[in-house]
């Protein structure tokens, strides 16, 4: 599953339901047909939110008309009272069409104040027919709902700002091509050779922070399948200078992967010389998509490995769902491993599961020389880690520039 609908996403949903349930809770506690939020901009009044009775007449959510025409504007410059029991007796609101169309009875309208002093639009409610026992107390808690609503406001309007410039972000990186690929040993322990590479993102842009961060921002904007997409294009490039008998390793989200436009990108290489990692730590709904996105890549010799085994729930699953051809052992399980009899037990499992399944294990994140002997020791045939090859221009022999976590 593309978990591109982050946390400010799911925060801008919560803050809806808000907004709508205050709507409600204002409209049925006066008695009214309707109660609406309403943003005044660009000489324009335009509804926002809006909590309506059956039956009652129907303001469509985006809809706007002159802001001079509406009751909204006349309450904020006050021309008209915040408070109208009949409207057919303001003078004021005699000359606007919708007391007569509408027509309007009952009408209470307070602005939106934002932390700045301006004014975003008006709180209102209205019926049809005429109340005579609204009060200053009805005002007061209308009052009370619209400085709650303001907050609100403010934290929508501070969200889309953060996404906007996340956006900004990723499409300079994309467009000016802030990134370059480093590339890290995979060794055969049995065979003693590079049996491939795996290639990893470096990001030269601000702020400064991990690959996995820039995918994740990516993400919540929309934009991890271009990033991961534009990422490979540019590993690939280094397939010819890696050795025949290596092969060359890519991460992909199930996302990217579902897109279809990894098979564009593959199709000028052999494919038996390239590896597809799953990067994904999220349960995946579409394993079937999944998998059938990959079966005449795979028929073609592309190999699938799982990445961050033994790290949650999900590596499990998606390993028992995709059957892969490599297991890659999280960095979590490798460290310390010498000295941890469940994480040694752990891996001992999976080297029988992948003894039983045809697949092959390898252990990440291997540091130390203790750690790669006690590997060796429970059978697993494959590992990578600073220990054996750090991230860095072919053939992989430099200091790194940043972090070898997650993302492509």
């Amino acid at each position: 599953m593309d978990i591109s609908l982050g946390l400010d996403e799911l925060a801008e949903a919560s803050s809806e339901r808000a907004l709508l349930e205050v709507l409600h809770a204002i409209r049925t506690h006066l008695g009214m047909e309707v109660a609406f939020i309403s943003e005044l901009e660009d000489e324009r009044r335009i509804f926002r939110f809006v909590d309506e009775e059956a039956g009652a007449p129907h303001l469509e959510v985006g809809a706007s008309d002159p802001v001079e025409e509406s009751y909204c504007q006349r309450v904020v410059d006050g021309r008209l009272p915040e408070v109208i029991q009949d409207a057919r007796q303001e003078p004021g609101a005699l000359d606007l069409a919708a007391t007569r169309e509408m027509p309007i009875g009952a009408h209470l309208s307070v602005p939106i104040r934002l932390q700045n002093g301006s004014v975003y639009g008006t709180l209102c409610c209205f019926d049809r027919q005429s109340n005579t026992t609204l009060n200053e107390r009805d005002l007061a808690m209308m009052r009370v709902f619209a400085d709650f609503v303001a907050r609100q406001l403010e934290r929508q309007r501070k969200r889309k700002q953060r996404q906007k410039g996340a956006e900004a972000r990723i499409r300079d990186v994309l467009d000016q091509r802030r990134f370059h690929i480093v590339y890290q040993p995979m060794h055969d322990l049995v065979d003693q050779r590079i049996a491939g590479y795996e290639a990893l993102s470096r990001f030269v842009a601000e702020p400064i922070r991990g690959p996995d961060k820039w995918f994740e921002e990516a993400a919540t904007v929309g934009l991890r399948v271009e990033l991961e997409l534009a990422a490979i294009e540019l590993a690939l490039e280094a397939l010819p200078e890696i050795p025949d008998s290596a092969y060359l390793s890519l991460n992909a989200s199930p996302a990217t992967i579902l897109s279809g436009r990894l098979a564009d990108l593959f199709r000028p290489h052999p494919l038996d010389r390239l590896m597809l990692e799953v990067t994904e730590h999220d349960v995946v709904d579409d394993y079937a998509g999944l998998f059938e996105a990959l079966v005449e890549m795979r028929r073609q010799g592309l190999r699938l490995a799982i990445d961050d085994a033994g790290a949650g729930y999900a590596s499990f699953r998606h390993i028992l769902r995709l059957a892969p051809d490599v297991i890659k052992l999280d960095r979590s399980l490798t460290h310390g491993i010498d000295t941890r009899p469940d994480s040694r037990a752990l891996a001992a499992a999976l080297v029988g599961f992948t003894a039983e399944t045809g697949s092959r294990l390898l252990a990440e994140g291997v540091e130390t020389q203790a750690e790669l002997e006690a590997l060796r020791d429970i059978g697993v045939r494959k590992a990578q880690g600073y220990l054996l090859g750090r991230p860095g221009p072919l053939p992989a022999l430099r200091e790194p520039s940043g972090s070898d976590q997650e993302g492509p």
